[in-house]
């Protein structure tokens, strides 16, 4: 863990030597490797990545396994299963390490613990075993508008309490009672009258829930911990140093829903972007948090609503970019490396991204024109993706072979490419998984 207290003159630092403190640190993990052998391999896999960060040419292309929640399959299982059996969890998982070459491990940590999410009555995704097949290959999130249209003063005034008292109520039926709880106020001087709320005996059964959850899923974190220590251990690095995104998706996906938010665009602009303003340093601070905590400096950002269909490029310019933008930089001044996961088409976006400064991103392309994004980005960003999921799943090795061979050579000359997926593979021919690697060690060396 970075405890920014232990750097000497960390607030004097460039953000890029913050990065390159931050890059130090995860070369040299605080992990017994199993083996010399595993201890160079760690330090070989980084280096890759760290090279492809800073548009270098490393001794070949490094691969983020497009692999999903593939493991669970892979081994037998399933994602229900995973789900709701935490040695079955650490069973599949440890098997996919120990039988796959990979460049970096992502673990169980996107496996989210099923009785965690039934024990609060969570409404924003249904799983395998509830509310969808139990060998379904993965979620599926359930839109819908958690935050009304004239609420959003009461999210800019107390995000907190807004959370606590509107948003959780909303999203887990179990804890709706909160909903009834009066505003902390700084009237109270005398907090009894506060206090005597949670003597409600429906108060106090929400709280219990939570209390529960807890427990539950503090079982479910020592899983996932014993298996990323294990990866570390045996020389693979992780590039997932928690999560982030864009303030335009967090309104739109969790709070007003894709038909709220459209009609805010029309309706109430200023208040979208008042709102989104407002999320800049809650964002940030919690991507450095979660950063400092794995010691990985990347942070992955899923994006959703930002792509070439969803809005025009002068909503996209308006709405999206600037506080997307501002949050990277407020990552990258950190030392932070961003890893936007762009989904859909950012055909038209390219020369709207470039605007962060040489080396400070990992634009991750899932349908993207990745020889254009090469000719606008490689001098700017690394750029990782797009081998398409009807390739990876229903394509032979062979092919596989052949498409990751296709993108390497337009993207990999000078340095700056990741070969990894468009999307993940959940279920699939483990060959074509595989596949991947050996492309990459056949047509992904530099010399």
């Amino acid at each position: 863990m970075l405890d920014m207290d232990t750097v000497k003159n960390w607030s004097e630092l460039t953000p890029q030597e913050r990065r390159e403190e931050r890059f130090k640190r995860w070369l040299s993990p605080d992990v017994k490797f199993t083996s010399p052998e595993a201890e160079e391999a760690y330090k070989l896999r980084a280096t890759r990545f760290i090279k492809a960060i800073n548009l270098e040419e490393a001794d070949r292309v490094p691969v983020l396994m497009p692999a999903g929640f593939f493991a669970p399959f892979y081994a037998g299982s399933n994602l229900k299963e995973a789900m709701y059996d935490y040695d079955e969890l650490k069973r599949v998982y440890m098997k996919f390490l120990h039988d796959f070459e990979m460049d970096t491990y992502l673990g169980p940590e996107l496996v989210m613990p099923g009785k965690v999410l039934e024990a609060i009555d969570f409404r924003l995704q249904v799983w395998p075993g509830h509310g969808l097949p139990d060998d379904n290959e993965t979620y599926q999130f359930i839109e819908g508008e958690y935050m009304k249209a004239d609420e959003y003063d009461a999210l800019m005034t107390d995000p907190s309490d807004f959370w606590w008292r509107f948003y959780l109520p909303r999203v887990a039926k179990a804890l709706e009672p909160l909903g009834t709880l009066p505003q902390l106020s700084p009237m109270l001087a005398i907090p009894v009258f506060y206090i005597l709320q949670y003597g409600r005996p429906e108060i106090q059964k929400a709280l219990k829930v939570l209390m529960d959850a807890g427990t539950e899923a503090n079982k479910w974190m020592q899983v996932v911990m014993e298996c990323s220590r294990a990866s570390l251990e045996a020389g693979l690095p992780s590039i997932w140093g928690g999560f982030s995104g864009a303030p335009f998706d967090m309104l739109g996906d969790l709070l007003r829903g894709t038909h709220g938010i459209m009609v805010d665009m029309y309706r109430q602009p200023e208040k979208i972007i008042e709102a989104m303003e407002r999320m800049l340093p809650m964002l940030i601070n919690e991507a450095v948090a979660s950063a400092n905590a794995t010691n990985c400096p990347v942070v992955p950002m899923p994006l959703h609503k930002g792509d070439d269909t969803f809005m025009s490029d002068k909503q996209y310019e308006t709405f999206y970019w600037p506080t997307f933008r501002e949050v990277m930089m407020g990552m990258i001044n950190e030392g932070l490396v961003p890893m936007p996961f762009a989904e859909g088409k950012y055909n038209r976006r390219l020369e709207v991204i470039k605007d962060l400064p040489r080396g400070s991103a990992v634009w991750w392309f899932d349908q993207t024109d990745m020889a254009r994004a090469k000719k606008i980005l490689g001098d700017t960003a690394c750029i990782a993706g797009n081998i398409p999921s009807s390739v990876l799943y229903t394509g032979t090795p062979q092919e596989v072979k052949e498409c990751c061979r296709q993108l390497i050579e337009v993207c990999a000359p000078g340095g700056g490419y990741i070969l990894t997926g468009g999307v993940a593979m959940n279920k699939g021919n483990a060959d074509n998984l595989r596949a991947v690697m050996e492309a990459a060690k056949e047509y992904g060396v530099y010399k």
